[in-house]
Protein backbone atom coordinates (compact mmCIF):
# COMPACT_ATOMS: atom_id res chain seq x y z
CA UNK A 1 0.00 0.00 0.00
CA UNK A 2 2.92 2.86 0.96
CA UNK A 3 4.36 1.57 -2.34
CA UNK A 4 1.41 2.42 -4.45
CA UNK A 5 0.81 5.83 -2.87
CA UNK A 6 4.28 7.08 -3.38
CA UNK A 7 3.77 6.00 -6.92
CA UNK A 8 0.89 8.40 -7.39
CA UNK A 9 2.52 11.36 -5.61
CA UNK A 10 5.35 10.95 -7.75
CA UNK A 11 3.03 10.86 -10.81
CA UNK A 12 0.30 13.84 -9.91
CA UNK A 13 4.35 15.74 -9.10
CA UNK A 14 5.20 14.61 -12.67
CA UNK A 15 2.35 15.92 -14.47
CA UNK A 16 2.01 19.42 -12.58
CA UNK A 17 5.84 20.28 -13.42
CA UNK A 18 4.99 20.26 -17.30
CA UNK A 19 2.30 22.44 -16.72
CA UNK A 20 4.06 25.01 -15.04
CA UNK A 21 6.80 25.55 -18.01
CA UNK A 22 3.89 25.35 -20.66
CA UNK A 23 2.36 28.42 -18.29
CA UNK A 24 5.53 30.24 -18.15
CA UNK A 25 6.52 29.87 -21.90
CA UNK A 26 2.78 31.46 -22.80
CA UNK A 27 3.66 34.30 -20.66
CA UNK A 28 6.34 35.30 -22.33
CA UNK A 29 4.94 34.82 -25.73
CA UNK A 30 2.31 37.19 -24.39
CA UNK A 31 4.86 39.91 -23.23
CA UNK A 32 6.91 39.81 -26.45
CA UNK A 33 3.67 40.12 -28.41
CA UNK A 34 2.65 43.20 -26.37
CA UNK A 35 6.59 44.82 -26.98
CA UNK A 36 6.53 44.06 -30.51
CA UNK A 37 2.30 45.72 -30.83
CA UNK A 38 4.39 49.06 -29.36
CA UNK A 39 5.40 51.65 -31.48
CA UNK A 40 8.94 52.91 -32.09
CA UNK A 41 8.97 56.61 -31.54
CA UNK A 42 9.99 58.24 -34.36
CA UNK A 43 13.61 59.12 -35.27
CA UNK A 44 15.34 61.84 -34.40
CA UNK A 45 16.88 64.09 -36.96
CA UNK A 46 18.79 67.38 -37.18
CA UNK A 47 16.83 70.44 -38.83
CA UNK A 48 17.75 73.94 -40.48
CA UNK A 49 15.25 76.89 -41.42
CA UNK A 50 16.27 78.30 -44.82
CA UNK A 51 16.64 81.85 -44.32
CA UNK A 52 16.85 84.77 -47.14
CA UNK A 53 19.52 87.27 -47.36
CA UNK A 54 21.33 89.32 -49.49
CA UNK A 55 24.22 88.00 -51.25
CA UNK A 56 26.86 89.07 -53.96
CA UNK A 57 27.91 85.83 -56.51
CA UNK A 58 31.38 85.76 -57.41
CA UNK A 59 33.05 83.88 -60.17
CA UNK A 60 37.16 82.30 -59.91
CA UNK A 61 39.19 83.70 -62.66
CA UNK A 62 42.65 82.29 -62.98
CA UNK A 63 45.21 84.90 -63.86
CA UNK A 64 49.34 85.95 -63.24
CA UNK A 65 51.30 88.27 -60.83
CA UNK A 66 53.48 90.65 -62.52
CA UNK A 67 55.22 93.21 -61.31
CA UNK A 68 54.57 97.32 -61.15
CA UNK A 69 57.34 97.89 -62.94
CA UNK A 70 60.27 95.90 -64.42
CA UNK A 71 63.48 96.68 -66.06
CA UNK A 72 65.83 94.76 -68.06
CA UNK A 73 68.91 96.84 -67.23
CA UNK A 74 71.32 96.93 -71.01
CA UNK A 75 74.73 98.78 -71.31
CA UNK A 76 74.09 102.14 -72.78
CA UNK A 77 78.03 102.50 -73.59
CA UNK A 78 80.19 99.62 -74.87
CA UNK A 79 82.88 99.47 -72.63
CA UNK A 80 84.82 96.45 -70.04
CA UNK A 81 82.43 95.46 -66.81
CA UNK A 82 84.88 96.77 -64.48
CA UNK A 83 82.73 95.93 -61.07
CA UNK A 84 79.08 94.52 -60.33
CA UNK A 85 78.27 96.14 -57.47
CA UNK A 86 75.31 94.41 -56.47
CA UNK A 87 74.31 90.32 -55.14
CA UNK A 88 72.21 88.80 -56.73
CA UNK A 89 68.56 88.66 -55.90
CA UNK A 90 68.93 91.27 -52.90
CA UNK A 91 66.76 94.35 -52.75
CA UNK A 92 67.89 97.90 -54.48
CA UNK A 93 66.93 101.20 -54.01
CA UNK A 94 66.58 103.90 -56.83
CA UNK A 95 70.06 105.08 -57.36
CA UNK A 96 72.21 102.39 -56.07
CA UNK A 97 75.15 101.66 -58.26
CA UNK A 98 74.55 98.13 -59.79
CA UNK A 99 77.56 98.07 -62.67
CA UNK A 100 80.62 100.26 -63.35
CA UNK A 101 82.20 100.51 -67.17
CA UNK A 102 85.70 100.74 -67.40
CA UNK A 103 85.55 105.13 -67.60
CA UNK A 104 89.23 105.73 -68.78
CA UNK A 105 88.46 105.64 -72.73
CA UNK A 106 85.51 108.43 -72.04
CA UNK A 107 87.29 110.32 -69.25
CA UNK A 108 89.99 110.48 -72.47
CA UNK A 109 87.22 111.82 -74.63
CA UNK A 110 86.12 114.30 -72.61
CA UNK A 111 89.10 115.78 -72.80
CA UNK A 112 89.86 115.75 -76.12
CA UNK A 113 86.17 117.64 -76.21
CA UNK A 114 87.33 120.39 -74.15
CA UNK A 115 90.44 121.17 -76.03
CA UNK A 116 87.99 121.25 -79.58
CA UNK A 117 85.26 123.30 -77.59
CA UNK A 118 88.35 125.81 -76.19
CA UNK A 119 89.87 126.07 -80.00
CA UNK A 120 85.92 126.43 -81.13
CA UNK A 121 85.94 129.57 -79.08
CA UNK A 122 89.17 131.66 -79.88
CA UNK A 123 88.00 130.83 -82.83
CA UNK A 124 85.25 132.84 -82.49
CA UNK A 125 86.79 135.42 -80.49
CA UNK A 126 89.21 135.98 -83.96
CA UNK A 127 86.43 136.03 -86.02
CA UNK A 128 84.33 138.38 -83.75
CA UNK A 129 87.17 140.85 -84.35
CA UNK A 130 87.51 140.56 -87.57
CA UNK A 131 83.88 141.19 -88.58
CA UNK A 132 83.99 144.07 -85.77
CA UNK A 133 86.97 146.14 -88.14
CA UNK A 134 84.78 145.32 -91.45
CA UNK A 135 81.84 146.76 -90.20
CA UNK A 136 83.52 150.13 -89.12
CA UNK A 137 85.58 149.74 -92.44
CA UNK A 138 82.66 149.41 -94.48
CA UNK A 139 81.39 152.56 -92.59
CA UNK A 140 84.27 154.23 -94.02
CA UNK A 141 84.26 152.75 -97.83
CA UNK A 142 87.41 151.22 -97.20
CA UNK A 143 86.83 148.13 -98.15
CA UNK A 144 84.10 146.43 -100.16
CA UNK A 145 80.61 144.62 -99.32
CA UNK A 146 81.46 141.64 -100.52
CA UNK A 147 84.44 141.64 -97.80
CA UNK A 148 82.59 142.43 -95.26
CA UNK A 149 79.96 139.70 -95.79
CA UNK A 150 82.67 137.18 -95.57
CA UNK A 151 84.28 138.29 -92.54
CA UNK A 152 80.44 137.80 -91.07
CA UNK A 153 79.81 134.85 -92.57
CA UNK A 154 83.13 133.42 -90.95
CA UNK A 155 81.94 134.84 -87.26
CA UNK A 156 78.81 132.72 -87.71
CA UNK A 157 80.67 129.77 -89.06
CA UNK A 158 82.67 130.10 -85.92
CA UNK A 159 79.44 130.36 -83.58
CA UNK A 160 78.65 126.94 -85.29
CA UNK A 161 81.70 125.38 -84.59
CA UNK A 162 81.52 126.21 -80.93
CA UNK A 163 78.12 125.10 -80.69
CA UNK A 164 79.17 121.87 -82.19
CA UNK A 165 81.94 121.43 -79.81
CA UNK A 166 80.52 122.00 -76.78
CA UNK A 167 77.40 119.75 -77.41
CA UNK A 168 80.48 117.14 -78.36
CA UNK A 169 81.34 117.93 -75.11
CA UNK A 170 78.04 117.13 -73.56
CA UNK A 171 78.28 113.79 -75.47
CA UNK A 172 81.34 112.50 -73.74
CA UNK A 173 80.21 114.04 -70.82
CA UNK A 174 76.71 111.97 -70.80
CA UNK A 175 78.74 108.46 -72.07
CA UNK A 176 80.57 109.26 -69.00
CA UNK A 177 77.63 109.09 -66.75
CA UNK A 178 76.45 106.01 -68.71
CA UNK A 179 79.04 104.02 -67.44
CA UNK A 180 77.94 103.96 -63.91
CA UNK A 181 74.43 101.78 -64.21
CA UNK A 182 72.46 102.35 -61.56
CA UNK A 183 69.04 101.24 -60.32
CA UNK A 184 66.28 103.26 -62.06
CA UNK A 185 63.61 101.88 -59.77
CA UNK A 186 63.27 100.15 -56.19
CA UNK A 187 63.13 96.70 -56.45
CA UNK A 188 64.50 92.99 -56.37
CA UNK A 189 67.68 92.64 -58.56
CA UNK A 190 67.76 89.11 -60.94
CA UNK A 191 70.92 87.57 -62.06
CA UNK A 192 73.97 89.16 -63.49
CA UNK A 193 74.27 88.28 -67.07
CA UNK A 194 77.39 89.99 -67.76
CA UNK A 195 80.32 89.68 -65.38
CA UNK A 196 83.04 91.53 -64.50
CA UNK A 197 85.76 91.75 -67.23
CA UNK A 198 83.64 90.84 -69.99
CA UNK A 199 82.73 93.22 -72.78
CA UNK A 200 79.35 95.11 -72.85
CA UNK A 201 77.44 95.80 -75.96
CA UNK A 202 76.03 99.34 -76.18
CA UNK A 203 72.22 98.71 -76.08
CA UNK A 204 72.71 95.14 -76.94
CA UNK A 205 74.02 93.29 -73.54
CA UNK A 206 71.56 92.76 -71.09
CA UNK A 207 73.29 93.31 -67.98
CA UNK A 208 69.99 92.42 -65.15
CA UNK A 209 66.55 92.54 -64.78
CA UNK A 210 65.00 94.59 -61.94
CA UNK A 211 61.04 94.03 -60.47
CA UNK A 212 59.34 96.43 -58.00
CA UNK A 213 58.20 94.75 -54.94
CA UNK A 214 55.26 96.61 -53.19
CA UNK A 215 53.07 97.22 -54.97
CA UNK A 216 52.39 94.02 -57.50
CA UNK A 217 49.78 93.70 -59.50
CA UNK A 218 47.42 90.66 -60.88
CA UNK A 219 46.26 90.07 -64.41
CA UNK A 220 43.08 88.10 -65.39
CA UNK A 221 40.55 87.86 -67.96
CA UNK A 222 37.12 87.08 -67.81
CA UNK A 223 35.38 85.94 -70.40
CA UNK A 224 32.29 88.35 -71.85
CA UNK A 225 29.24 87.69 -70.25
CA UNK A 226 30.98 87.72 -66.75
CA UNK A 227 33.20 90.51 -67.55
CA UNK A 228 29.65 93.10 -68.11
CA UNK A 229 27.97 91.70 -65.64
CA UNK A 230 30.75 92.49 -63.04
CA UNK A 231 31.18 95.84 -64.32
CA UNK A 232 27.66 97.17 -63.32
CA UNK A 233 28.47 96.14 -59.29
CA UNK A 234 31.72 97.36 -59.82
CA UNK A 235 31.32 100.94 -58.77
CA UNK A 236 32.34 101.21 -55.36
CA UNK A 237 34.82 100.61 -52.56
CA UNK A 238 33.17 97.38 -51.21
CA UNK A 239 32.84 95.51 -54.21
CA UNK A 240 36.35 96.96 -55.85
CA UNK A 241 38.28 94.49 -53.29
CA UNK A 242 38.63 91.19 -54.69
CA UNK A 243 39.98 87.85 -53.00
CA UNK A 244 43.48 86.93 -54.81
CA UNK A 245 45.05 83.07 -53.98
CA UNK A 246 47.97 82.60 -54.49
CA UNK A 247 49.83 79.20 -55.61
CA UNK A 248 46.56 77.57 -55.40
CA UNK A 249 47.08 77.49 -51.17
CA UNK A 250 44.08 78.66 -49.40
CA UNK A 251 46.70 79.87 -46.30
CA UNK A 252 47.94 82.36 -49.14
CA UNK A 253 44.89 84.22 -49.40
CA UNK A 254 44.88 88.24 -49.91
CA UNK A 255 43.03 91.17 -50.27
CA UNK A 256 43.23 93.33 -53.29
CA UNK A 257 41.80 96.37 -55.12
CA UNK A 258 41.21 96.54 -58.10
CA UNK A 259 42.15 99.66 -60.74
CA UNK A 260 42.09 98.73 -63.88
CA UNK A 261 39.70 97.76 -66.81
CA UNK A 262 41.03 97.16 -70.47
CA UNK A 263 39.13 99.43 -72.77
CA UNK A 264 38.54 96.50 -75.44
CA UNK A 265 37.58 92.79 -75.55
CA UNK A 266 40.60 90.60 -76.81
CA UNK A 267 38.75 89.49 -80.51
CA UNK A 268 40.66 86.49 -80.15
CA UNK A 269 39.66 85.16 -76.92
CA UNK A 270 36.03 86.52 -76.40
CA UNK A 271 37.87 87.66 -72.80
CA UNK A 272 38.16 90.95 -70.68
CA UNK A 273 41.82 91.75 -68.91
CA UNK A 274 41.12 93.27 -65.94
CA UNK A 275 44.09 94.33 -63.30
CA UNK A 276 43.99 93.87 -59.30
CA UNK A 277 46.96 95.83 -57.07
CA UNK A 278 48.12 93.51 -54.41
CA UNK A 279 50.07 95.05 -51.06
CA UNK A 280 53.53 93.33 -51.00
CA UNK A 281 55.36 95.46 -48.02
CA UNK A 282 57.33 92.08 -46.77
CA UNK A 283 58.39 90.95 -50.94
CA UNK A 284 57.31 87.72 -49.96
CA UNK A 285 55.04 87.79 -53.56
CA UNK A 286 56.76 86.69 -56.48
CA UNK A 287 56.02 87.80 -59.98
CA UNK A 288 55.24 85.21 -61.99
CA UNK A 289 53.57 83.41 -59.69
CA UNK A 290 49.49 81.59 -60.19
CA UNK A 291 46.45 83.51 -58.94
CA UNK A 292 42.82 82.91 -58.38
CA UNK A 293 40.69 85.89 -58.13
CA UNK A 294 37.38 85.59 -56.65
CA UNK A 295 35.71 88.66 -58.76
CA UNK A 296 31.51 89.78 -58.02
CA UNK A 297 29.16 89.02 -60.65
CA UNK A 298 25.71 89.53 -59.57
CA UNK A 299 23.88 90.62 -56.48
CA UNK A 300 20.89 88.98 -54.84
CA UNK A 301 18.68 90.58 -52.61
CA UNK A 302 17.36 87.57 -51.49
CA UNK A 303 19.32 84.69 -51.85
CA UNK A 304 18.45 80.93 -50.02
CA UNK A 305 20.98 78.96 -48.47
CA UNK A 306 20.86 74.97 -47.04
CA UNK A 307 23.62 73.13 -46.03
CA UNK A 308 25.32 71.03 -48.77
CA UNK A 309 24.70 67.18 -46.85
CA UNK A 310 20.78 68.06 -46.74
CA UNK A 311 21.20 67.92 -50.81
CA UNK A 312 20.78 64.71 -51.90
CA UNK A 313 20.84 63.43 -56.00
CA UNK A 314 19.03 61.14 -57.83
CA UNK A 315 20.33 60.66 -61.71
CA UNK A 316 19.84 64.23 -62.86
CA UNK A 317 17.76 65.49 -60.33
CA UNK A 318 18.86 67.41 -56.67
CA UNK A 319 16.12 67.09 -54.05
CA UNK A 320 15.64 67.71 -50.13
CA UNK A 321 13.64 66.70 -47.46
CA UNK A 322 11.38 68.81 -45.22
CA UNK A 323 9.88 68.88 -42.41
CA UNK A 324 5.81 69.61 -42.44
CA UNK A 325 4.11 71.31 -39.61
CA UNK A 326 3.12 67.52 -39.19
CA UNK A 327 6.72 66.69 -38.50
CA UNK A 328 6.30 64.36 -41.84
CA UNK A 329 9.43 64.09 -44.32
CA UNK A 330 8.66 65.43 -47.47
CA UNK A 331 10.88 65.39 -50.37
CA UNK A 332 11.11 68.47 -52.54
CA UNK A 333 12.85 68.75 -55.86
CA UNK A 334 15.28 71.74 -56.37
CA UNK A 335 17.45 73.71 -58.42
CA UNK A 336 20.83 74.44 -56.90
CA UNK A 337 22.85 77.21 -57.54
CA UNK A 338 26.68 78.09 -56.16
CA UNK A 339 28.53 77.01 -53.44
CA UNK A 340 29.42 79.45 -50.19
CA UNK A 341 31.63 77.28 -48.09
CA UNK A 342 29.86 74.35 -46.46
CA UNK A 343 26.17 75.91 -48.45
CA UNK A 344 24.46 75.78 -51.41
CA UNK A 345 22.43 78.58 -53.02
CA UNK A 346 19.01 77.81 -53.79
CA UNK A 347 17.74 78.87 -57.03
CA UNK A 348 14.25 77.15 -57.03
CA UNK A 349 12.06 74.70 -54.96
CA UNK A 350 12.45 76.13 -51.11
CA UNK A 351 10.76 79.43 -49.90
CA UNK A 352 12.18 80.68 -46.60
CA UNK A 353 10.97 79.28 -43.65
CA UNK A 354 11.05 75.63 -44.90
CA UNK A 355 12.27 73.11 -42.50
CA UNK A 356 15.50 71.53 -44.14
CA UNK A 357 16.95 67.74 -42.71
CA UNK A 358 20.43 68.68 -42.26
CA UNK A 359 21.32 65.55 -39.90
CA UNK A 360 19.87 62.07 -40.04
CA UNK A 361 18.17 62.06 -43.92
CA UNK A 362 19.69 58.60 -44.07
CA UNK A 363 16.60 57.36 -41.68
CA UNK A 364 13.85 58.87 -43.62
CA UNK A 365 13.24 55.54 -45.81
CA UNK A 366 10.12 56.97 -47.39
CA UNK A 367 8.24 60.54 -48.03
CA UNK A 368 5.69 61.35 -45.33
CA UNK A 369 7.91 59.35 -42.56
CA UNK A 370 7.30 60.77 -39.32
CA UNK A 371 10.09 62.16 -37.54
CA UNK A 372 11.23 64.02 -34.55
CA UNK A 373 13.23 67.02 -35.58
CA UNK A 374 15.80 68.52 -33.35
CA UNK A 375 16.18 72.34 -34.60
CA UNK A 376 19.64 73.87 -35.59
CA UNK A 377 20.90 77.31 -35.46
CA UNK A 378 20.25 78.75 -38.80
CA UNK A 379 23.67 80.65 -39.16
CA UNK A 380 25.03 81.88 -42.53
CA UNK A 381 27.82 80.35 -44.56
CA UNK A 382 30.73 78.91 -42.38
CA UNK A 383 33.31 81.56 -41.78
CA UNK A 384 31.50 84.24 -43.90
CA UNK A 385 31.14 87.16 -41.39
CA UNK A 386 27.27 88.78 -42.85
CA UNK A 387 26.42 92.45 -42.09
CA UNK A 388 24.02 94.95 -43.95
CA UNK A 389 27.05 96.30 -45.46
CA UNK A 390 28.75 93.69 -46.17
CA UNK A 391 26.63 90.76 -48.22
CA UNK A 392 27.75 87.07 -48.44
CA UNK A 393 30.07 86.59 -51.19
CA UNK A 394 29.48 83.33 -53.12
CA UNK A 395 31.97 80.94 -54.83
CA UNK A 396 31.42 79.62 -58.70
CA UNK A 397 29.42 77.31 -58.91
CA UNK A 398 30.84 73.85 -58.58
Amino acid sequence: MGSLSQRARFASSGAVIPLLLITVLLAGCEANSEEAAAPSPPPEVDVAEVVAQPMVLSESFTGRVEAEETVELRARVSGYIQEVAFEEGELVEQGDLLFLIDQRPYQARIGAAQADLAQARSQLAQAGSEAERARVLLGRQAISQEVHDQRQSALNNARAMVDAAQAALDTAELDLEYTRITAPVSGRAGRTMVTRGNLANADQSLLTTLVSIDPVHVYFEADEQAAFASQTLLTDDATNSLTIELGGDPQRQYTGTLDFIDNRLNPNTGTLQFRAVLANPDGRIRPGEFARVEMPVARLEQALLVDRKAVLTNQDRRYVYIVNENNLAEQRQVTTGRQVAERTVITDGLQAGDRVIVNGVQKVFFPGMEVSPQSLAAAPAADLPISDDQPTVAAREE
